[in-house]
């Protein structure tokens, strides 16, 4: 099961991509550059469940996870969201803009490089570099915090949406490893209840 989270949270990373790709299969079919032959259909149909997937895959992983939430103390930050986005951004503009999808060679090479990709993403727990993450809004951080509960103190890589305050706050964290977090803010009305 965790195997599956991961691989949608890696599919989630290339939505920005997929809608690109989309956009200019629909433009082609539309202006009768192209026709709806069986490779046109194949690859309409593996776009949307790709974006389908990424998109769970990352509600999954941000709002839907079970994990156990910690409550922590930020001791240093440092935002780190320009060192890993604009990388992937390349590779939008790489596959989305010059492939021909409409080509049966092409599509298999596609296939072959984003499954390659996805095996070092995984494999060396790069869930951090997620540009779509980026584009909502969330920024990457490399932290140090304190765990409230124990404290022990430790350091990992955290998504937070907006720009993250360290004087004095205390954020719950679903801490998956040190390569990647979601943290957000605790409410007044959690922080009071413990």
């Amino acid at each position: 099961m965790k195997t599956f989270r991961n691989i949608l949270l890696y599919l989630s990373a290339f939505v920005p991509m997929y809608l690109l790709i989309l956009v200019r299969l629909l433009l082609e079919i539309v202006n009768a550059n192209l026709t709806f032959n069986v490779l046109n259909t194949i690859n309409l149909i593996t776009l949307l469940l790709l974006i389908g997937g990424g998109v769970i895959g990352l509600w999954w992983n941000v709002w839907g996870s079970k994990d156990e939430s910690r409550k922590i103390v930020i001791l240093s930050k440092k935002n780190i969201t320009d060192q890993h986005f604009l990388g992937y951004f390349s590779l939008f503009v790489f596959f989305a803009i010059p492939l021909d999808l409409s080509k049966v060679s092409i599509f298999c090479v596609y296939a072959l490089t984003l499954i390659f990709i996805g095996i070092v993403y995984i494999n060396n727990s790069l869930y951090y570099i997620n540009p779509l993450l980026n584009i909502m809004g969330f920024n990457f951080y490399d932290i140090e915090y304190e765990d409230v509960s124990t404290g022990q103190k430790h350091s990992t890589k955290i998504f937070y949406k907006g720009e993250l305050e360290i004087e004095n706050k205390v954020y719950s964290a679903k801490i998956k490893n040190t390569h990647f977090c979601f943290i957000e803010r605790e409410n007044k009305k959690n922080s009071k209840k413990s």
